[in-house]
């Protein structure tokens, strides 16, 4: 880090915190959060006693840590509001996308999913207008051709009669067009095996997991994995009938079923509208190796994570909640978004139930940015605590408690709310801790890599 990058108050907050008696502490709680950019503060304490004796086994006290607080990670998965802790995110996304995909014994996931038919699946949105955009061939409508970095993209060809209005009310039933696909997809499936829907869930199980994507001109979709189980999900294997072209087909035409839409009704200037998904529907096999035009298990769980740590913000909206129009002056939100910012505070009213202008920053989208079925894979909480039981586990040992039974061991503890975030110097350290954890991690990943590679090749 560059002294002559930093402003003059950060500098001189940066010196203050390196030159303190308890920066080593410091540093070892920001690493402990990963680096984290808005950790949590505690004040508080704990105490660990032998149930059978009283005795005091260990007491800890925040009153000892740099400014007598202790600081958590924020947990925050937007990669724009905290770098590390949404690496985090996409790192769980990541193993339970790829678990519901190769499997994964240490999360009762068979490796035999494998041979389940199975599919990564990208459902979109309609038009609303045509925007400016890069085809794989010739120029865009305007006749420029954009580069890959160009903030037009995206971007209304003609503001004044794209349909901004219709744009934010279909992320905002997005959800409801996503549940009627699954419901009508079953029924897809059953009728191609020749099955009541009863008799379907005596055979066949549809699992999935799913993220949502913004794209540049703010409009969502959906990336999916969807497959095919026995009836008891992946424990199972797949019924006779079931295969990857099955499903695909079933997928094509429940996406174009018109159960498989979603009803706008009028208001005021506002015409009566029906969504439906966009034209551009894409279904392709995952395959367990790629043999370079395939999509692997690797890639799509990669893909997935990606997504899962962005949302609107990416569009040049904001990360949060939006409180008045003048918070777009503030933060200079590009017209684009602004216009459909703008629309849901226009259509709130109209439609007061659908709360449009609370999630007015998701532009109009306010369901779950990922989700999964029950029996697609493992969970992200179950992912979270497997993570919190190991880290425990390291602390009863350098404690000396690992021999102890976990029944003879009493915890007292309590814990305030004291604040949260960094001062600008702390900020600037913290980030620096950040980028030298994630450079760790990626050398790690490389050796690991490279390992695999040779040990496929002397195989």
């Amino acid at each position: 880090m560059s002294d002559t990058q930093l402003d003059p108050i950060t500098l001189g907050d940066l010196l203050r915190v390196a030159s303190a008696s308890d920066f080593d502490r410091w540093q070892d709680q920001i690493r402990r959060t990963g680096g984290c950019s808005d950790p949590i503060h505690l004040t508080g304490w704990s105490l660990t006693k032998d149930k059978t004796t009283g005795e005091t086994l260990h007491h800890y006290s925040t009153q000892n840590e740099p400014g007598g607080r202790l600081r958590l990670a924020c947990g925050n998965r937007r990669a724009s509001r905290c770098p590390s802790c949404a690496w985090t995110y996409a790192g769980d996304t990541y193993h339970l996308i790829r678990a519901g995909l190769a499997g994964d014994d240490r999360r009762d996931v068979p490796s035999t999913v494998r041979d389940h038919p199975r599919v990564f699946t990208t459902l979109t949105a309609p038009s609303f207008g045509p925007v400016h955009n890069r085809p794989d061939r010739g120029t865009c409508r305007c006749g420029t051709h954009h580069p890959t970095d160009d903030s037009a993209l995206g971007t209304a060809l003609d503001p004044t009669t794209y349909d901004y209005a219709a744009a934010v009310l279909f992320n905002n039933h997005a959800g409801d067009l996503w549940m009627r696909f699954t419901t009508r997809l079953r029924r897809e499936i059953a009728a191609r095996a020749g099955l009541t829907q009863r008799a379907l869930k005596d055979s066949a199980c549809l699992s999935y997991g799913k993220v949502a994507e913004f794209q540049k001109r703010g409009a969502l979709h959906f990336h999916v994995v969807i497959r095919l189980d026995g009836p008891d999900g992946p424990d199972t294997p797949p019924p006779f009938w079931a295969s990857v072209d099955l499903l695909t087909d079933a997928i094509h035409a429940a996406a174009a079923h018109p159960y498989t839409s979603a009803s706008v009704p009028a208001a005021d200037d506002q015409p009566a509208r029906t969504f439906r998904w966009g034209a551009q529907l894409d279904v392709r096999p995952v395959k367990a190796f790629g043999d370079g035009s395939d999509i692997t298990e690797q890639a799509v769980a990669s893909y997935v994570a990606k997504y899962a740590t962005k949302a609107a913000e990416n569009t040049g909206t904001l990360d949060r909640r939006i409180t008045e129009l003048a918070d777009l002056d503030r933060h200079q939100v590009p017209a684009h978004a602004r216009r459909l910012i703008e629309a849901c505070k226009l259509l709130d009213p109209l439609y007061p139930d659908r709360r449009l202008w609370a999630w007015a920053h998701m532009l109009g989208f306010r369901g779950h940015f990922s989700s999964k079925s029950r029996r697609y894979s493992t969970t992200l909480g179950e992912l979270r605590q497997a993570r919190a039981d190991f880290r425990a586990a390291q602390d009863r040992d350098a404690l000396g408690l690992d021999d102890r039974e976990p029944d003879t061991v009493l915890v007292l503890s309590d814990w305030q709310y004291a604040g949260h975030g960094h001062t600008p110097g702390e900020s600037a350290l913290a980030a620096t801790i950040a980028r030298d954890l994630q450079l760790n991690r990626d050398t790690a990943r490389e050796a690991l890599r490279d390992q695999l590679a040779l040990d496929g090749a002397a195989a």
